[in-house]
């Protein structure tokens, strides 16, 4: 399957970006190179993009699709590590990055990695394909206390316990080996009558990914990790697709942006704040509706934007 991924919020992030033709930018979630080959359109010969992906697959289909462009860095790794990787090609600071947290049309539609709950593959999830907890070892190991918190608190599942419950009693006589028999567990753990909010087994099956991915513990420090790696008057632009992610990135803004505690009646500051820049999106911006409706993977998304200092 060719690796094709329509980005969400493309214009409103290249405008985000304040892009400079002689500017360093990194879009740390690279996918099928979506946002990248519009950022690298508008970099001169000067500029330079850093595309980082944790999925090699995403990558290869990146480098096909920038082949013209010379002026551009594939790194397989996390964007968590985004210190460590810039360092290690000795570059400190940048203009600008890009992150688009979640995951992608593809890996969805691609029935093998096991994100999808439509179909029967093997349970993996696996966004890095070399790491070794997979979705099969979360689901069969887990205990069920585990299990329940992390689809309560990942998915917003409110049937979370009954369908913990029922993961468990089934492996104890069989292990839960492909995306069916866990579809077929979550369908017997939810009422008829409640089923009709989208696919019954859509939200465990994100938390079950969030977790295999460590999707959300590492975001607060990643945010600010990122804006350490910002020149002044750099910008970091960051699309979140659940709450807890947009939770931790405003948060995370929040604290970077500092705030002063002085007493309103005073000339000047004197409780020695700082900040290491502004937040540009006082409200999060969101798809308009004709994106919405042309693609509904952008209905949940929200993007912040900072600027540093």
């Amino acid at each position: 399957m060719k690796f094709e991924h329509k980005p969400v919020l493309l214009q409103e992030c290249i405008e985000g970006l304040q892009i400079k033709p002689d500017g360093i930018y990194v879009d740390g979630t690279m996918g099928g190179a979506g946002h990248s080959i519009e950022i690298v359109k508008r970099l001169s010969s000067e500029g330079k993009l850093i595309g980082i992906d944790r999925d090699e697959e995403a990558l290869k289909a990146s480098k096909e699709r920038l082949s013209e462009y010379k002026n551009v860095t594939y790194i397989h790794d996390n964007h968590d590590n985004i210190k460590e990787i810039l360092r290690k090609i000795g570059m400190n600071q940048v203009d600008g990055i890009l992150l688009d947290l979640g995951v992608s049309s593809y890996q969805l539609d691609e029935r093998n990695r096991g994100f999808s709950y439509l179909g029967e593959n093997e349970l993996d999830m696996r966004m890095d394909k070399s790491q070794e907890l997979t979705a099969k070892k979360v689901v069969n190991y887990y205990s069920e206390k585990e299990l329940a918190n992390i689809i309560y608190e990942y998915g917003e599942e409110r049937f979370s316990r009954q369908i913990a419950r029922n993961i468990c009693n089934y492996r104890k006589e069989k292990t839960i080996n492909t995306t069916k028999e866990l579809v077929d567990i979550i369908e017997k753990s939810i009422p008829k009558a409640k089923q009709n909010d989208g696919h019954p087994a859509k939200r465990t099956f994100q938390a079950i990914r969030i977790e295999v991915n460590n999707e959300i513990k590492p975001l607060y420090n990643t945010v600010k990790d990122c804006i350490d790696c910002l020149k002044p008057q750099g910008r970091l632009c960051i699309i979140t697709f659940h709450s807890l992610e947009d939770r931790a990135v405003k948060n995370a803004y929040i604290e970077a942006k500092g705030k002063c505690t002085c007493p309103s009646d005073l000339p000047y500051c004197v409780c020695g704040a700082k900040t290491l820049g502004k937040i540009i999106t006082k409200k999060p911006i969101i798809a308009t509706k004709e994106e919405q409706e042309e693609n509904s993977r952008s209905k949940s998304a929200k993007l912040r934007i900072f600027e540093k200092i």
